[in-house]
């Protein structure tokens, strides 16, 4: 036997695998470039609606009485404290926000409000704008 031709076919035995996931790979890519079904929404678009006093709300997605959305606090806005009837999931993109008075979460920072525990007022004294998903969020709601 010839042992050029044995690394050979040696070579091409490992490189079939190799090249069946760089087709399915690139297929994939293709099927999933193909999906529509996905939602993008490029900073400058949606719409901006008042809240209450010095806080705006932007909702990205909607769906089951759940949002994702975005809600931008003038300097020394507050939102009262309130209960959420589910979790609700919050990150600060700009800015920071005081939650009542043990907590100032800045950007990046994460908060979660468990569902029906009583939340804390929020607050920023320098301005805020963060990502929220959680249940649809009732303005002026009191405390039940």
């Amino acid at each position: 036997m010839d042992p050029l031709v044995d690394a050979d076919a040696a070579l091409q035995r490992e490189a079939q695998p190799s090249q069946a996931k760089a087709i399915k790979r690139r297929l994939l890519e293709r099927v999933a470039d193909c999906d529509e079904s996905h939602l993008s929404i490029a900073a400058s678009e949606g719409e901006w609606q008042a809240f209450i006093d010095g806080v705006w709300i932007k909702v990205l997605y909607e769906r089951d009485g759940m949002l994702s959305y975005l809600l931008r606090l003038e300097p020394g806005a507050s939102l009262p404290a309130h209960r959420h009837p589910a979790d609700e999931e919050c990150i600060v993109l700009e800015g920071s926000v005081q939650i009542g008075t043990r907590a100032e979460i800045g950007v990046g920072g994460y908060h979660l409000a468990h569902q029906g525990a009583l939340h804390a007022s929020v607050s920023s004294r320098s301005g805020a704008t963060i990502f929220l998903s959680g249940a649809v969020p009732e303005a002026g709601h009191e405390l039940t």
